[in-house]
């Protein structure tokens, strides 16, 4: 079940994609998303994932990195084993662009560990 805060990021995203669409329509150039386009994400290795197997949670950047961290709980279909792998890949891709994470372990996600800026 969504909390209000997602549904209303969910209707703001609606938003902001029919904005965009109508834009196109009228044959205005709209700018790209800040995010991977579907192509990048295509050509990365499977390496770059915390979850490779599944090829979720990009670690490409700092902002993919505290994103990864942030939905972590979110990945559904793995295992525990899987989720202790992914956890020591976000781990070593925080260390490279220096942020620091408040949990310890991924168990400690659900109860409010963060990621934040050294």
């Amino acid at each position: 079940m969504a909390t209000a805060r997602q549904e209303q990021a969910a209707r703001q995203n609606l938003e902001k994609a029919r904005q965009a669409q109508s834009a196109r329509s009228r044959g205005e150039r709209t700018p790209p998303s800040p995010g991977l386009r579907t192509a990048q994400e295509n050509r990365m290795a499977d390496e770059e994932f915390a979850f490779p197997k599944e090829r979720k949670e990009p670690l490409v950047d700092a902002r993919h990195v505290r994103n990864a961290i942030a939905r972590f709980s979110q990945v559904e279909g793995v295992s525990d084993r899987e989720r202790d792998q992914a956890w020591k890949r976000i781990q070593q891709a925080a260390k490279r662009y220096d942020i620091e994470i408040e949990a310890d372990s991924w168990r400690e996600l659900s109860q409010g560990g963060k990621a934040s800026r050294r």
